[in-house]
């Protein structure tokens, strides 16, 4: 985050300016996600507004490659799921000739099964950029990746396994050569400050009265003196060579979280769960239990009732049918995929949820907020920064529980790894909703996928 992305993405665009250097493309850009001027339309007239000259069977064809059903393109646009807008968005800019997209965070919306449908829809397009942080879905659909590093820029072929292994190698050798240039230096530094001190006692001794050759002392303290002077000139270029180093390494450091023990080692009891939304049966029948140190994520398609599992959990909306057994004495840490509420500075937001105000900046610090950011309000932060506020303020908490929904969203992959890596170490009880597929294939000790709207077998892995 930071790094400059979108800055790159509207200089494409013409967005930005002045600015050095040249930019030449013998197409022009469409950028995505985009504001629809008038969402009521329906998703057929709405494609006739972005693109005039559309022929209806094409956008057929792409919506199908999309797993959009045609009764879609008869629907307001607004009534579509933002998974659907999102699909029926890149179907219609692929079709405009010449067009080079610019897709900025496509997969936001997407659950875990679309992210996979649009992947492979990628892959068989040419002419875009991505930015995504979606490891699996970079992955499934591009072929080569633009690494906006700290000190250069670089675009090398592959996906980004590839590129995150080639990296992987080029600073663990860096940092090899680091290590072995810094002992080569202090050994240097101390050889040639010893070969100097010889020098000069060995020319004080010439005027001694006991010295009968003082040109052979003299030529011997000369001698001495070159020799000092070479090694302070190999320990110049070491130098010089250590400063090229590590000027990629990006310095991620390790998050903490403090857990605290139930005195019971089952946590959570559901029982025959059913949710209801007005006639509609979004969850029917879900029975699990959670157990102390369980990482459970709640899987499945968007719609499918994730969410609200979590608030019945939380005792936000009440069961139709079935109960929800939480012990009144468990303490738990719950983070919203909402950040829209967030408001005022970091200062009243650590007040205003009882949190150690220093403890909780320096979370936000190790999650690559620079000092400056303190000052602004949060309203004004991006919205990767929202999600960091939130996360760090559930770290900060001391509890038997941690309840979240969708953390990843919006976060960079840096953060996506300190909390895999963090997660991974520390003995969590974690109910969590997340469509990144590397993050729940590396931590779920148990997957419970539901089926939309309570209509099918609910699935424990």
């Amino acid at each position: 985050n930071g790094r400059g992305k979108t800055t790159l993405l509207r200089l494409l665009q013409g967005g930005l300016g002045p600015y050095e250097g040249r930019i030449q493309a013998p197409v022009s850009f469409s950028y995505f996600p985009f504001a629809i001027a008038n969402p009521s339309l329906s998703t057929e007239e709405t494609a006739y507004e972005l693109y005039p000259n559309l022929a209806l069977w094409e956008l057929k064809r792409e919506l199908s490659l999309l797993e959009v059903k045609e009764e879609a393109l008869y629907q307001a646009f607004s009534s579509l799921s933002f998974g659907e807008r999102t699909k029926v968005m890149l179907a219609v800019l692929f079709l405009r000739p010449h067009a080079f997209l610019l897709i900025d965070e496509p997969t936001n919306h997407l659950d875990m099964h679309a992210r996979q449908v649009v992947a492979r829809y990628l892959h068989s397009k040419q002419g875009f950029i991505l930015v995504s942080h979606d490891r699996a879905f970079l992955d499934g659909c591009v072929d080569h990746i633009l690494s906006i590093n700290r000190s250069n820029i670089q675009l090398v072929q592959g996906n980004y396994s590839s590129w995150l292994t080639a990296k992987q190698r080029e600073d663990a050798f860096e940092l090899a050569q680091n290590e072995r240039l810094k002992g080569e230096i202090s050994r240097l530094s101390a050889a040639a400050a010893q070969k100097a001190n010889w020098s000069y006692k060995t020319e004080k001794s010439k005027f001694g009265g006991e010295v009968s050759d003082r040109g052979f002392v003299g030529h011997k303290s000369a001698k001495m003196m070159k020799r000092a002077k070479s090694i302070q000139a190999r320990q110049q270029k070491a130098l010089e060579e250590k400063e090229q180093l590590l000027h990629n390494i990006d310095e991620v450091e390790a998050l903490a979280i403090h857990p605290l023990v139930f005195f019971k080692s089952r946590l959570l009891d559901v029982q025959g769960l059913c949710l209801r939304f007005g006639q509609t049966t979004v969850v029917k029948n879900l029975s699990f239990t959670l157990e102390r140190g369980e990482r459970i994520a709640l899987c499945g398609p968007n719609g499918c009732g994730k969410s609200s599992v979590l608030k019945a959990v939380l005792g936000q909306i009440p069961p139709a049918a079935g109960q929800v057994l939480v012990s009144p004495q468990l303490k738990i840490s719950y983070v919203s995929q909402d950040a829209s509420l967030l408001q005022g500075d970091l200062r009243k937001f650590a007040k205003l949820n009882h949190l150690d105000e220093s403890l909780f900046k320096t979370i936000l610090r190790k999650f690559g907020f620079a000092r400056a950011q303190f000052e602004k309000p949060i309203e004004d932060f991006s919205e990767g920064q929202k999600k960091k506020v939130m996360l760090a303020r559930s770290l900060c908490e001391e509890a038997h529980l941690y309840v979240w929904d969708e953390p990843l969203n919006f976060l960079d992959i840096d953060a996506r790894a300190q909390l895999q890596t963090l997660l991974a170490q520390k003995q969590v009880s974690l109910l969590f909703v997340e469509h990144d597929s590397c993050f729940v294939q590396a931590l779920a000790t148990k997957q419970i996928w539901l089926p939309p709207f309570g209509d099918g077998e609910i699935l424990y892995k």
